[in-house]
């Protein structure tokens, strides 16, 4: 087996094989399991990072286990595409384990924490190296069993609710995904992720792609948060923060928003999504998502919640820019994956420790935190000036080509949704800061680390590589131009 085969794979069943073994581990010794788990998720990441540079070379791999029926293989396969939310999720990932050993440090049943957090990581992996839609179906379903428990993890009546409503609004979109997998297998033979599609926009098929195309969207648009099928998402905010991280930054909305970018140039391609019309569909539909999702974070005041219904309104961004079937318009798109990715965790880890070391979950009692949790809160500063789109914060760049795309693509009425947007994310997130750092209040400044370290200098580094990401474009951008070069 050649070895970017080989690495591949093993991205999929280190994490896969070795959270069973993590079980075995007592469930009061912390030290080795958090190693492990440690260990498992960094040679992970270092595995998808190799893969990257061998895909970067040209050199992509593709394996098929088994064939489930003629033209249906149990497959992998590692293109550009691939390897850009592989590289992404399994990198934050390492940052994700390491924050949770101050976080989970007192929780209860850590063992189970520890071992569906791996799971969830094989899942991910699994959707991201899926070379058709069968295997990325498959891989989609087990990522909502393995983050049930996570969800969950509290055992109060509360997360119980929320891990009913997770669970039935994940399924009800798998059903339709199903449908849609089914449709497209039946009417063009074919499921497999191409360079262009494999859907055939013939006039008259025109209508039966079209309710294709919206069973997708419906069944992807769960996970991705795309209104009205987004209520799950605030409720799971009871999981413990980095659960919430993997929920809204890394994990489960992301393969939502890839799932969509799959469906959109891996099944259908630019020809058949002109032909048929469906970026407009999908500019109008996001486009209400956006906003709206804005708008409802304005009152929110407890601090997880408000950057739930952010993220609501920020996915949607990834999506528009898919919509807009331009070059700039996906480059911004792609980017918008990396930086709200990068922006969201870091926003996320830093409400998590605001909550552990305060305890404080809303909003109107952060007055004055700036003095007691400065490294954090500023942190948080450089994660909302990147969410509202101002230099140097990487979120910058992402808006920019979104907005280019737009004027490209002749959609102009977009820009004024983009800017309405970002003017709704400064009225949200400047107030927290202004709250912390100009506002009185109780706290009062500490000597020694204003947080566990584990949980502080994720925090710090994320909003740090936010800074570098805005200032050094030429670190990941050529990347993200290959990825659309390849998608087009």
């Amino acid at each position: 087996m050649p070895a970017t085969d080989q690495l591949m794979l093993g991205a999929i069943a280190c994490p896969l094989v070795c959270s069973i073994l993590l079980s075995l581990i007592p469930e009061r010794s912390d030290k080795p399991r958090n190693l492990f788990a440690l260990v498992i998720a960094a040679g992970t990441a270092a595995a998808v990072l190799l893969l990257l540079r061998d895909v970067l070379d040209g050199n992509m791999a593709y394996i098929s286990l088994f064939s489930i029926i003629p033209g249906l293989d149990f497959a992998f396969r590692a293109d550009p595409l691939a390897a850009l939310f592989g590289t992404l999720a399994s990198v934050l990932w390492v940052f994700a384990v390491v924050y949770s050993f101050g976080y989970m440090a007192h929780e209860h049943k850590r063992r189970r924490y520890y071992v569906f957090y791996l799971l969830s990581l094989a899942a991910t992996m699994g959707i991201a190296f899926a070379a058709n839609l069968i295997t990325l179906y498959l891989f989609y379903e087990f990522l909502t069993i393995f983050t049930y428990p996570l969800v969950i993890h509290a055992g109060n009546e509360e997360a119980q609710a929320a891990g009913v409503r997770y669970l039935v609004y994940s399924f009800i979109g798998a059903a339709f995904i199903l449908a849609g997998l089914v449709l497209t297998y039946s009417n063009a033979g074919s499921v497999d992720f191409v360079s262009g599609g494999v859907v055939s926009a013939a006039p008259e098929a025109s209508a039966l792609w079209q309710i294709v195309f919206l069973c997708f969207i419906v069944g992807f648009g769960v996970k991705a948060a795309i209104m009205p099928l987004h209520s799950w998402l605030p409720s799971a905010m009871v999981a413990p923060t980095p659960v919430s991280a993997l929920l809204h930054a890394v994990a489960v909305v992301k393969s939502g928003v890839f799932g969509i970018l799959r469906i959109m140039y891996s099944i259908y391609g630019t020809e058949s999504l002109r032909a048929l019309d469906l970026g407009l569909f999908v500019i109008v539909l996001v486009s209400i998502t956006i906003l709206a999702g804005s708008i409802i974070a304005l009152r929110q005041d407890v601090l997880k919640r408000r950057l739930a219904y952010s993220t609501i309104s920020q996915l949607s961004y990834i999506t528009l820019g898919a919509g807009l079937l331009t070059y700039l318009g996906l480059s911004g798109s792609l980017l918008h994956m990396i930086n709200h990715a990068l922006l969201k965790i870091t926003l996320f880890f830093c409400a998590g420790a605001i909550i552990t070391v305060t305890g404080k979950k809303r909003i109107s009692e952060l007055k004055g935190l700036g003095k007691r949790m400065p490294l954090t809160m500023l942190a948080f500063t450089i994660g909302a000036i990147g969410m509202v789109g101002i230099l140097p914060v990487n979120g910058f760049i992402s808006k920019w080509c979104l907005i280019t795309g737009s004027i490209e693509s002749g959609h102009y009425l977009v820009i004024a949704i983009l800017v309405a947007s970002a003017l709704l994310n400064a009225a949200y997130f400047f107030p927290i800061v202004i709250n912390a750092f100009f506002r009185k209040g109780d706290f009062e400044q500490v000597k020694g680390a204003e947080a566990p370290l584990t949980m502080l200098v994720p925090v710090v580094l994320l909003a740090a590589v936010c800074l570098v990401f805005g200032i050094g474009l030429n670190l990941y951008l050529p990347f993200v131009e290959s990825v659309v070069s390849y998608l087009f």
